[in-house]
């Protein structure tokens, strides 16, 4: 195995150690209040558990690419990073009503059942459901805060924390703004921009570098490469979301068609298509539920107006911009490494 796959494989490791490690007293913690808690806490618990991890890893590579060291405090710095996405993912299925994720039960389906003997249990639940993700964010605070790095470090990435939050909930309020209204390619892109690209790649990697205390030429060489990969990362995503196999994906791919998003794949496709094919996707766009053969024909819209296609290019033109970025930029090599292959894992197509 090379030395970034090496390296990358020990990383998702150790954070997933130091994750477990804190979520357990965490809980623990909550459940000495009253262990009535423990539907939360087993929601939380859940919702931490699994991940490709590779916002932390965007986080730690910064550090590094920075020229320091590998350090443990820096490994659970970078972690606080997958309690931002763990928040992200627990409101984004309460707005989006998704029901499963990596093949589970979404947050507020699986708190249902600690409702189930009395009124209004998917209200109630999804209530909790929110207070769960608001905690996660303020889990990933607190993290990041007690990480064990010097206070003069962590003051250089306060402001970087306050731009991820606020960008992060901007682009989940523009998606929500946009969603249902007319087609727009460039509208799209913007949203993918600030809800996934930026706090997904650019931010991790600002506040490594941050905290590492880097140069500012570092910062604006880590835009180049995040936000084309973060946007790269988001329209693979949008990609598996409608052809993908649920089986593998672990949700369903509806999601997109019933909450009508403003996808750049469905901006593209509504771009391109004839008027009795943009009719059709206008009366199964926003459907609760979607038949396997109306799910069919979005599909074969979607390829035969060339959507598909022209998504795949854009993936790969990002992915090469953001690659392109790295070079001359002086990295340490294991850095330029473990960063180049990571643009790659981020955007690959699922087996």
């Amino acid at each position: 195995m090379p030395e970034a796959a090496r390296e990358q494989a020990s990383l998702k490791s150790r954070v997933d150690r130091e994750l477990e490690r804190f979520v357990r007293a965490e809980s623990e913690a909550l459940l000495a209040l009253d262990d009535e808690l423990a539907p939360l806490v087993d929601v939380l618990t859940t919702v931490t558990a699994r991940g490709k991890r590779l916002r932390s890893a965007f986080c730690y590579w910064g550090w590094r690419a920075a020229g320091q060291p590998d350090s443990d405090a820096m490994v659970r710095a970078a972690a606080s990073m997958e309690l931002v996405h763990a928040a992200a993912v627990v409101h984004d299925d309460i707005i989006d009503d998704s029901g499963l994720r990596h093949g589970l039960p979404t947050a507020h389906v699986a708190l249902r059942e600690a409702f189930r003997d009395g009124s209004r249990p998917k209200a109630r639940a999804r209530s909790l459901a929110m207070l769960a993700g608001d905690l996660l964010m303020a889990w990933a605070g607190q993290m990041f805060a007690g990480c064990g790095l010097p206070a003069a470090y962590l003051g250089q990435a306060r402001d970087l924390w306050a731009v991820l939050a606020r960008e992060l909930i901007a682009g989940e309020a523009l998606e929500i703004l946009h969603t249902g209204g007319t087609s727009d390619v460039r509208r799209s892109l913007k949203v993918i921009r600030y809800k996934t690209a930026k706090y997904t790649v650019e931010h991790p990697l600002h506040i490594g570098a941050g905290l590492a205390g880097a140069d500012p030429a570092l910062r604006e060489v880590f835009s180049d490469y995040g936000l084309p990969l973060g946007e790269a990362f988001q329209l693979r995503d949008d990609l598996i979301g409608l052809f993908g196999d649920p089986a593998t994906t672990g949700k369903p791919n509806t999601d997109d068609i019933s909450a009508a998003r403003p996808t750049a794949l469905l901006a593209l496709t509504q771009q391109a298509a004839g008027p009795a094919e943009r009719r059709e996707l206008t009366a199964l766009l926003g459907r609760r539920t979607l038949t396997d053969p109306q799910l069919s024909r979005v599909r074969a819209v979607v390829e035969g107006t060339g959507a598909r296609d022209r998504v795949e290019s854009m993936i790969t033109e990002r992915v090469t911009l953001a690659v392109r970025a790295l070079g001359g930029a002086g990295l340490p090599d294991l850095a330029h490494r473990s960063l180049t292959r990571l643009a790659t894992a981020a955007t690959s197509r699922p087996d």
